[in-house]
């Protein structure tokens, strides 16, 4: 027992030889509460100093994208720019409106409306052409993006007259309004999804751990981790802009990394401390675990943010807001598993030696330690089998069946999800269903922008009216009267809206805008000599961002799997690893892309969960690069983990093939559990009423099933068997491992190429 004074393992090498994983966890242990400070600490200056700044919303010329963007900056140049507006409905309760309690209900509203320092005037009222409703347009002051900041004074004068004439019914509805809706329905949604992930988390962890007080160490590394994550993403909005999404991401990803990172170490630091059976300290045995994980959370995490980098090259404020948030987060665990989780672990082993210190005093009789980590169980063993007996098979029958689940990704349909995808039960989203059913006008405005010399401001009057009575005489359009024109004062600018009655995401609505853009501007505007011109709104904005989305696909898809072979390929020295690394990636995202299309574009998701239909129609245009970056990244976890353990047998001489079916097997439990806790905050999102977190939700959670059970038990590990040596090419650290122990196994000497003889090298260690 003399070596138990031995706390300190790696003294035997020079210090600077240390990696820094090790060197960070070695101090951590030894300072456990200097490092439990630093880390409380280090969240709250982050949560200080990013309550004190503030977060940065991203603004109107942010999201501007292709000819939709260049019409708002001439309209906004020009101030010639939506306003926003605010549409009060007034209907009767039953039958046809009254003339005269509609009537005072206007008079009500108008100048009550008039006296609002936010409102810049009141329209006249406008009866609908079945008479049975009536709007009044509430112009507001300010840009159309700063006006749901300042909505809140025009709706308590509606609910007011509403109080004061409450034969009618009286409701509003517009861009602001909606906008406050959507933001309280997704704020009450987070509250919902932490409602269900916190207990199915604490359940999940107790069950791989059977104890309470190591279930909330990951649980509080991964809360901190947000926490921190959250202040820092305030700072970092002022220089890039938070699109809105920021905490939604930062929840999603940081519960499931930090925990998964916490989990890697936990496992770990058991093994360790199962193998020496009491002769090393616990600093000694999180210095151990840091070796290994801690290399392996290193590895991991940096993947991760490398990946989700990829999404800058869109060029779209959303995709890098979604990246800044992943990134942030991410570190943020990293740091917290390197630091405060080595700090936590000492000061419960130590707790653990005085109790058991004291029961021995007490009862006379030392506890047996254990004498080796967990073994595989027998479900894993059960899962194994057909990559160990029937590696052929296996691989063919599980590629097939990816293959299958992705093939109907090939008819995905993509859509920007607006207005029309929404959940109904917004307030503002009811009345506006039921306004454009009264005023089907109003729900798809184009807005012409034309700039040209001042001397032809008449040449483009007379160009756009003829455009409207173009637009008057065809089915697409409203047939009003001709739309109004407004001018610049310098008249250089001018602009006219033309309205059409169909659905912002509708065949027709796209058919309008490009009639517009490839007919009738040429055919007007076009023949006016150095005119440009230039169409915006709701339908323009969703084609243009499609389309640039669409352009630089390419690009991001092409970076990310080259950054990911490469770093795989240098973390294991091999190329063919790489090679896999990528293609496994590629099939798990591509079969969670089919089950999308399946559950949400076909509607299975209707029927079997009950989804609205406005979420199954089509398929988020954000969704699928955001997944296919996050999957990647995500897919690093296991990857590291698993491949990891395998290369350490390898590295000892253990043979590919058993040394494959120990790492995988080793791992089995943690992967597991890292897997239950990550479908199950995945999960949660499904609950969540916005359409594109639905979808994000079941497909990260679909794949990291997918990646779990099917990747890493039946695929990988049946192709690493098939390779045999050539999977480590060309590392010839490797190739000399396995020549020594081809060598010792032929020679019937050392530990006979078994892989639980991790042992021996523990051993060594301890001197």
């Amino acid at each position: 027992m003399n070596v138990a004074v031995r706390t300190r393992p790696t003294e035997h090498g020079p210090k600077e030889r240390r990696p820094v994983t090790v060197r960070c966890a070695t101090w951590s242990a030894r300072h456990p509460w200097r490092a439990l400070a630093g880390w409380l600490a280090f969240v709250v200056l982050c949560l200080g100093v990013g309550l004190s700044a503030g977060t940065h919303n991203a603004t109107a010329e942010d999201y501007r994208v292709g000819e939709a963007g260049r019409a708002e900056t001439l309209a906004a140049e020009a101030h010639l720019g939506h306003e926003p507006v605010e549409q009060v409905l007034i209907t009767g309760r039953s039958g046809p409106l009254d003339d005269a309690a509609t009537g005072a209900a206007v008079r009500d509203l108008t100048a009550r409306m008039r006296t609002l320092p936010e409102v810049a005037r009141v329209a006249p009222p406008a009866r609908s052409a079945g008479g049975d409703a009536l709007r009044v347009a509430v112009i507001m002051k300010g840009a159309e993006a700063d006006a749901k900041d300042h909505v809140a004074p025009l709706a308590a004068q509606t609910a007011a007259v509403q109080r004061s004439h409450p034969g009618l019914r009286v409701a509003e509805t517009g861009s602001p309004s909606v906008s406050v809706g959507v933001n309280a329905q997704r704020s009450q949604d987070l509250a919902l999804a932490e409602a269900i992930t916190l207990p199915v988390t604490l359940l999940t962890l107790l069950a791989a751990f059977g104890s309470a007080l190591m279930v909330a160490v990951p649980l509080l590394l991964a809360l901190t981790s947000i926490a921190a994550a959250v202040g820092l993403s305030m700072v970092v909005s002022h220089v890039l802009p938070d699109a809105g999404v920021g905490t939604n991401v930062i929840l999603l990803i940081g519960m499931a990394v930090g925990v998964d990172y916490t989990l890697f170490f936990l496992k770990r630091e058991r093994e360790e401390r199962a193998r020496a059976g009491g002769r090393l300290r616990p600093e000694a045995l999180v210095e151990l675990a840091a070796a290994t994980s801690g290399r392996a959370i290193v590895v991991s995490g940096f993947a991760v943010v490398v990946s989700t980098a990829t999404l800058y090259l869109a060029t779209d404020v959303v995709f890098s807001s979604l990246a800044t948030s992943t990134v942030i987060v991410v570190l943020a665990a990293v740091l917290s598993s390197l630091t405060a989780l080595p700090a936590l672990l000492v000061k419960i082993a130590q707790r653990a030696e005085r109790r058991a210190a004291r029961r021995e005093r007490r009862t006379g009789r030392r506890p047996a330690p254990r004498v080796g980590p967990d073994s595989t169980g027998r479900l894993w063993r059960a899962l194994l089998r057909p990559a160990r007996t029937h590696p052929v098979r296996a691989l063919c029958l599980s590629v097939l069946l990816l293959l299958g689940l992705a093939a109907p990704a090939v008819g995905m349909q993509l859509r920007v999800l607006n207005k029309d995808s929404h959940s109904r039960e917004i307030p503002a989203l009811q009345t506006y269903d039921r306004l454009t059913a009264a005023f089907p006008d109003l729900r798809v405005q184009h807005q012409i922008v034309v700039r040209a010399a001042a001397a032809r401001a008449p040449e483009v009057a007379s160009a756009l009216r003829e455009l409207g009575a173009c637009t008057r005489g065809d089915s697409l359009y409203a047939k009003d009267t001709a739309p109004p024109l407004r001018t610049s004062r310098d008249r250089r600018t001018t602009t006219m809206d033309v309205s059409t009655p169909h659905k912002v995401s509708s065949p027709q609505a796209l058919a309008s805008l490009d009639r517009l853009r490839r007919d009738y501007l040429p055919a007007t505007v076009g023949k006016v000599p150095g005119a440009t011109f230039a169409v915006s709104g709701d339908v323009a904005h969703d084609t243009d961002y499609l389309a640039h989305q669409n352009e630089k696909l390419p690009l991001v898809v092409g970076a990310l799997l080259l950054v990911t072979f490469l770093m795989t390929a240098l973390v294991f020295r091999s190329v063919v690893i790489g090679l896999i690394g990528v293609a496994l990636n590629l099939l798990s995202a591509a079969a969670a892309f089919g089950l999308v299309v399946i559950f949400f574009q076909h509607g299975l998701a209707t029927t079997l969960f009950g989804f609205d239909a406005t979420a199954t129609s089509a398929i988020g245009s954000r969704v699928p690069l955001f997944l296919f970056v996050i999957l990647f990244g995500l897919s690093m976890d296991y990857q590291v983990f698993v491949v990891s353990r395998i290369r350490e047998a390898a590295l000892r001489g253990v043979p590919t093939r058993e040394a494959v079916l120990h790492g995988v097997g080793a791992s089995a439990k943690v992967v597991t559990s890292a897997a239950v806790v990550m479908v199950t905050v995945f999960a949660s999102y499904m609950f969540l009423h916005l359409a594109e977190m639905k979808q994000i939700g079941f497909s990260l959670a679909v794949a990291v099933l997918l990646d779990a059970f099917v990747i890493r038990v039946v695929i990988l590990p049946s192709a690493l068997i098939l390779l045999g040596r050539v999977a480590w090419w060309p590392s010839r650290t490797m190739r000399r491992a396995q020549g020594r122990g081809a060598l010792r196994e032929r020679g019937g000497t050392g530990n006979g190429g078994e892989p639980g003889a991790a042992g021996a090298s523990t051993g060594r260690r301890c001197g």
